[in-house]
C-alpha cells in the first residue's frame, strides 16, 4: 500500500478502508471480501479500495483460512487469492478508515498510530452494526468484539460472517457519505 496521505493523487481511490484482525486469515479478510462486494453493489467499487491486515506477523503470506473460504463461497462471495500481512504504521496513514475486529486490535492500532488524528481513524467494526450494544458509560469496547473463529468449527465462521454482514451496510453508508463529503471539499 502506498504510504502517502489518502486521496492526494487523482489516480488513487477517493477512499481507502482497511479491516484488521490478529493474523489476517479469518475475520479481517472475511470483512474485506464482504465490504468489497457490498461497495461494488452500491456503485462505489471504483472509488473505494478495501484491504485487510493483521496486528501479528504469525500468519505472514498464508492464504485465507480454508474454513473462512468455505463459508464465504457458500454465501456467494468470491474468494481472492492473497497472502496475510501485518499492519504497518504507513497503512494507518494511507487509510481513511481502519476497522478493528476487537478492542485488543483497536488498542494495538491506536498505539501504532503516530498522531491523534491517525488514531481517530481506528473504529471498532461492530460499531456499525445497528443491533450491537452501544458504547457508553460503563460499557467497555470489548462488547463489540467479533470472536475469533479460528479455535472453533465451521459454525464459528458462520457466526463471524453473520456479524460482519450485520455491520456491512452501515459501513457502506458511512463510506458513501465520506466520499460525497470529500467530493464537495475538493470541488
Amino acid at each position: 500500500m502506498n504510504p502517502r496521505t489518502p486521496g492526494t493523487d487523482a489516480r488513487e481511490p477517493a477512499f481507502r478502508l482497511m479491516t484488521v484482525c490478529t493474523g489476517n486469515i479469518c475475520r479481517s479478510p472475511m470483512a474485506e471480501v464482504v465490504l468489497r462486494d457490498r461497495l461494488e453493489k452500491a456503485g462505489l467499487g471504483d472509488v473505494v479500495e478495501v484491504t485487510s491486515t493483521g496486528i501479528s506477523d504469525e500468519e505472514h503470506g498464508n492464504p485465507i483460512d480454508h474454513r473462512a473460504q468455505e463459508v464465504l463461497r457458500e454465501h456467494g462471495y468470491p474468494v481472492p487469492r492473497r497472502g496475510a500481512r501485518q499492519v504497518a504504521p504507513t497503512d494507518l496513514t494511507a487509510n481513511h478508515l481502519v476497522l478493528a475486529m476487537t478492542s485488543v486490535h483497536a488498542r494495538a492500532l491506536r498505539r501504532l498510530a503516530k498522531t491523534p488524528d491517525v488514531a481517530e481513524r481506528v473504529v471498532m467494526y461492530r460499531t456499525f452494526d445497528p443491533a450491537a450494544p452501544e458504547l457508553g458509560p460503563g460499557v467497555a469496547e470489548h462488547v463489540l468484539d467479533i470472536a475469533d473463529p479460528w479455535y472453533g468449527g465451521i459454525e464459528d465462521f458462520e457466526v463471524c460472517l453473520e456479524q460482519v454482514e450485520a455491520a456491512a451496510d452501515a459501513v457502506v453508508d458511512h463510506v458513501r457519505a465520506a466520499v460525497r463529503e470529500r467530493g464537495r471539499a475538493e470541488a
